[in-house]
């Protein structure tokens, strides 16, 4: 793959790849190598929603979501590997791209809507 026009050398290897509205393939491509080295259980997160705890009310049989102060330790981790992921996303994209992204809740609704808006869907492929 073949680098973007305008590309900046000696880009750090501790920052995400940086969106512009250009490229997609190219960010993408990097964004998920950049992702997978982090950390690849954020890459899980991005695909397939975010761990979120909850308490099963056996005598309601449904169940809620636990608030932060209910939190184990283990939870608390995996909570914050959501954040972690969703801080990736965003300082990766420039000011353009987060107005489009601006009222997604989860990483994975931010991956999609950049998917969508610079690739289409797959019903438009």
């Amino acid at each position: 793959m073949a680098a973007p026009p305008n590309f900046e050398e000696g880009q750090s290897t501790y920052r995400p790849p940086r969106f512009n509205g250009q490229c997609y393939g190219w960010w993408k491509a990097r964004m998920h190598d950049f992702i997978m080295a982090e950390d690849s259980k954020l890459w899980d997160i991005i695909c397939d929603s975010p761990y979120v705890p909850t308490n099963i009310l056996e005598e309601l049989t449904f169940s809620m979501a636990k608030t932060s102060k209910e939190y184990t330790d283990a939870e608390r981790k995996a909570v914050e590997k959501n954040f972690r992921a969703k801080k990736i996303l965003v300082c990766g994209i420039g000011p353009e791209e987060y107005n489009r992204i601006s009222a997604c809740d989860t990483t994975k609704e931010i991956w999609e809507a950049l998917q969508t808006a610079h690739d289409g869907t797959t019903q438009v492929k």
